[in-house]
């Protein structure tokens, strides 16, 4: 082979192609969400991202590691974007409570991925084996009973809310309608069933922001 021959095919070899690490979070964060942690393999997410084991051991460990970084990756890109919702000063707290909860219709049922909460999706059907992961998934899950709680407190603080109004209990109530609308929507149920929900919800409002003894 002539000197310049080889000059040919070094150039058509081009150089390796990266590991895009973000991709590869999305991809099995949707194989994750779809299929839950046990049945998902690791020939699966090699399959799915497109990186060799090797590749996905070496930046991740293995397939606990990577699935704790897909936790991440799903607060940043979703959870995140709809706590945002209570973020707005110029709302009231209903008007912030209803908000949240629109924004997290709309993500339960958007069609481009798989249906409902991610975290309470994933935490069904795990085994004994699996009880690190579901103590990750449960210790996630409360960030969002969290947020609720961190804004009912503020607006209390503000004198929104009542100082007799039980704003831990308040979270709670409405973090399981939360988890109810995602079992409705892993079901098959539609954004406006789950807004209909809403709707109810916030009729209650007035009682729910009233202090039991009053």
């Amino acid at each position: 082979m002539s000197g310049n021959a080889e000059v040919c095919v070094k150039k058509g070899r081009g150089r390796p192609k990266l590991f895009d690490r973000d991709s590869a979070l999305d991809k099995a964060l949707e194989l994750f969400w779809a299929h839950g942690y046990e049945a998902t393999s690791l020939a699966d997410l090699v399959q799915a991202t497109g990186a060799k084991a090797p590749t996905l051991y070496a930046e991740f460990e293995n397939k606990e590691g990577l699935f704790r970084a897909v936790m991440d990756r799903y607060i940043e890109k979703f959870a995140e974007q709809r706590k945002m919702a209570l973020a707005c000063p110029e709302r009231s707290v209903a008007q912030g409570i209803e908000s949240y909860f629109r924004s997290t219709a709309a993500c339960f049922t958007d069609g481009k991925k798989p249906a409902g909460c991610f975290f309470i999706c994933t935490s069904t059907a795990l085994s004994a084996d699996s009880g690190e992961v579901a103590e990750m998934l449960r210790t996630r899950h409360h960030l969002q009973e969290t947020a609720l709680l961190d804004f009912l407190q503020l607006r209390q603080q503000q004198g929104e809310l009542s100082a007799a109004c039980n704003v831990k209990q308040m979270a709670c109530y409405l973090s399981c309608v939360l988890q109810g609308m995602s079992v409705r929507a892993r079901e098959g149920a539609s954004r406006e069933e789950l807004d209909g929900i809403i709707d109810t919800m916030m009729k209650l409002w007035p009682t729910l922001a009233t202090p039991l003894s009053a």
